[in-house]
């Protein structure tokens, strides 16, 4: 068959077929007006949700919650979003001008749908490229972003059909720059900073009516995605995309070549700028947020509560100063061979869950347990893990308070001696535990007082058994920790995991006279009209009696005032004068993967660590005494100390009438006599009924030259058999 005959065989065969022709072309007609029926009706139908376009200049995002500080101060916001308003008469051209060369450079000559973006987008859907973009102009853009409830942001056919019917609405209805001045007030530029005055302010620390050429096109490139573009995080994707615009606006006739040029050498921003309150304290607000949430849930960013919270925003910042020069501090001592945060940060950040530089975490709060300060760690917008309450830690020799408390209130006196001397644990099918010092000595026979304000191991542990590690980790529970504390002798001197702020938390008994305290960071919640709709107390269980707590904390004070905390007195590290009374315990973990200060004034007590997020040695000869107390001491200086103290220098702590008054021999721990070396003579306070009665018997005539009386060293024997946890380091 020829080419013409098989081009005609099918006109042949309709005219052979005039019936089935046109029956053919009945039901082409029928389905063509039924096509165009149902896309009017769809057409009509879509947008019966649709939102009224009056409300573009009625429009207010939702309020947001408040976060404010003891005194009314505001600390951060929860929103999802926040604007600020600003009139595009206020703008200079630009501005305008950038957006529209990048976004929609056909923006004045179209009637809110662009032609030519319609064919794209509608090639994207019937291709299934649902997330190709295109065909949406900046009023398209400016209906979804207003209305997101009504239009919503999947992208399907529905939402691109009431997109169009409320852009041709709003075309109807407002000027060019009506549209084009709520587009730029309403559009996310950043992680929270929604409209282009945040964002002027916080990219350039500028009003938005003061931005210059290229950084107007920095910010209308930076919308398309903002975790992509951010000159914070991608400086070389930012930089492309800014002078993409730039080119743009040169092309549109809004720039000639020179100026172009011109924009293109200036450098991108490197760091936010316009920083409010908000940073001071991102963990502690997420904290509270987390909070929040469970009680309010999507309430919590729209309804424009008000959280008065026990934070107080003045020792925040003071307390953020100390910490900052504590890590610099630490990452300049010698030894410190890790990478240090700024380089890390320049790399590009933290991967993952573990950041690879040093950290750290501080609290602060009353000794009744009301928070003033947090930092859970070294940068927020790097690393959201919060330190201070989800890390789990080994507190070490900060654990030893708790082994003297259970001992003193076992009726065991501070004088009591123990022999700081080698001791074996056998374990079953296990290695014997031997502990050591810290200094690798042994120092013969040592009252608990000084066994504590030299931190000495072997002391502690050798309390601990005479006590019962029962009654060590029910005393520790009872104080404030909360996680599981394995019944093994090395928890006496800090193995177990803990967080950190449980740890500080458990010392407040020995702060305030007692009472067992649970942190808290929220007093009460209001709504936008001031009404009350949620209030705390705190409550407070006494779990130690005062004159327990009158004795470990006299024991404590020597730890500040010349044991392993003299860091907190020396003029060149803490400088915290003497007539300010404190008491804390240092802590150093094995191999010095921790450092640790706790500690408290009558006003206040807080707590600093160091360490790293994957347990590392931090450097050789890393110790809580010389890393993390002058921190402490530095804090609690710029509250007491010069004309922007915030407290007022307290009296000692009174000790009740009740204690008993000896003076004693340190090496007995009985009564001294007139042969007892001055030197070891000192005056300790005592439960009535704990005090010795007995004189020394170590010096003098009918001397027995050794130690009598009954210690630790004489009561045990050298090999126990107190099934130790290997896993767990000292």
């Amino acid at each position: 068959m020829s080419v013409r005959s098989t081009l005609l065989a099918p006109a042949r065969w309709l005219h052979a077929r005039p019936r089935l022709l046109r029956g053919l072309v009945a039901v082409l007609v029928v389905a063509a007006a039924t096509t165009v029926g149902l896309a009017l009706g769809v057409w009509n139908s879509v947008c019966r949700t649709c939102p009224s376009v009056a409300q573009i200049f009625v429009w207010e995002p939702k309020q947001s919650t408040q976060i404010l500080d003891v005194e009314g101060r505001l600390v951060g916001e929860l929103a999802l979003e926040r604007r600020t308003p600003v009139s595009i008469e206020n703008l200079p051209p630009h501005v305008g001008q950038a957006f529209v060369a990048v976004e929609d450079r056909r923006f004045y000559g179209h009637d809110g749908l662009d032609a030519r973006g319609l064919l794209r987008g509608g090639f994207n859907l019937v291709t299934g490229r649902w997330n190709a973009g295109g065909g949406s102009t900046i009023t398209q853009q400016l209906a979804r972003n207003m209305f997101q409830s009504e239009v919503g942001f999947v992208e399907r056919l529905e939402r691109k059909l009431k997109e169009m019917q409320v852009a041709l609405e709003l075309e109807r209805v407002y000027e060019k720059d009506q549209i084009l001045e709520a587009y730029i007030n309403q559009i996310n530029y950043g992680p929270g900073w929604w409209g282009i005055e945040t964002a002027a302010q916080r990219y350039y620390g500028k009003p938005a009516a003061e931005l210059d050429v290229d950084e107007a096109a920095m910010l209308a490139a930076v919308i398309n995605l903002p975790g992509r573009y951010s000159p914070f995080r991608n400086p070389d994707l930012a930089l492309q995309r800014r002078n993409l615009v730039l080119g743009l606006m040169g092309q549109e006739g809004y720039l000639d070549r020179a100026q172009v040029e011109e924009y293109r050498a200036r450098p991108l921003p490197t760091e936010p700028q316009g920083g409010s309150s908000t940073s001071i304290a991102p963990y502690f607000v997420e904290w509270v947020r987390d909070q929040l949430d469970q009680r309010y849930g999507s309430q919590l960013y729209e309804a424009g509560y008000r959280v008065h919270t026990t934070l107080n925003l003045e020792m925040q910042r003071r307390a953020v100063d100390a910490m900052g020069r504590g890590f610099d501090r630490v990452e300049a001592l010698p030894g410190f061979t890790h990478p240090e945060y700024a380089e890390v940060i320049e790399a590009g950040g933290t991967e993952g869950t573990e950041s690879r530089y040093l950290q750290g975490m501080f609290v602060a709060m009353s000794p009744d347990g009301d928070i003033r300060a947090l930092i859970g760690g070294r940068d927020f917008g790097d690393s959201k893990f919060n330190r201070a309450t989800q890390a789990l830690r080994q507190p070490g020799s900060a654990f030893k308070p708790f082994v003297y408390a259970a001992a003193i209130a076992s009726d065991i006196p501070a004088s009591h001696v123990v022999f700081d001397s080698p001791i074996r644990l056998e374990q079953e099918g296990q290695e014997p535990w031997s502990p050591r010092n810290y200094d690798g000595e042994f120092h013969g026979p040592t009252t608990m007082r000084e066994g504590l304000r030299r931190s000495l191991n072997l002391v502690a542990v050798k309390v601990g058994l005479e006590v019962g590690v029962e009654t060590v980790a029910q005393y520790a529970q009872r104080m404030g920790i909360e996680t599981a504390i394995p019944r093994v002798p090395a928890m006496t001197i800090g193995a177990a995991d803990v967080i950190p702020m449980q740890v500080v938390t458990a010392y407040a008994p020995l702060a305030n006279g007692g009472a067992r305290v649970l942190p808290r960071a929220i007093v009460r919640v209001e709504d936008a009209n001031g009404r009350v709709l949620w209030e705390t107390e705190q409550e407070r269980t006494q779990v130690l009696d005062t004159l327990e707590v009158a004795i470990v904390r006299d024991m404590m004070r020597g730890v500040v005032d010349g044991g392993t905390a003299f860091t907190v007195r020396s003029p060149d590290l803490g400088n915290l004068p003497y007539e300010i009374p404190a008491a804390g315990k240092t802590g150093t973990t094995n191999d010095a993967t921790d450092v640790w200060f706790v500690g408290f004034t009558p006003d206040l007590l807080a707590g600093v660590w160091f360490g790293f997020d994957r347990p590392t040695k931090i450097r050789t000869g890393a110790t809580g005494g010389q890393d993390a107390a002058p921190v402490w001491g530095e804090f609690m200086r710029s509250l007491y100390i010069g004309d922007a103290a915030l407290l007022e220098t307290p009296p000692p702590w009174a000790l009740p009438e009740e204690l008993v008054r000896r003076q004693v021999d340190g090496e007995s721990g009985k009564l001294a006599t007139d042969w007892c070396p001055p030197a070891r003579v000192y005056d300790e306070i005592f439960i009535p009924g704990t005090e010795p009665t007995e004189p020394c018997d170590l010096h003098g005539p009918g001397a027995h030259g050794g130690l009598i009386g009954r210690s630790v060293g004489d009561s045990l024997p050298d090999s126990l058999d107190v099934g130790v946890d290997p896993e767990f380091r000292f």
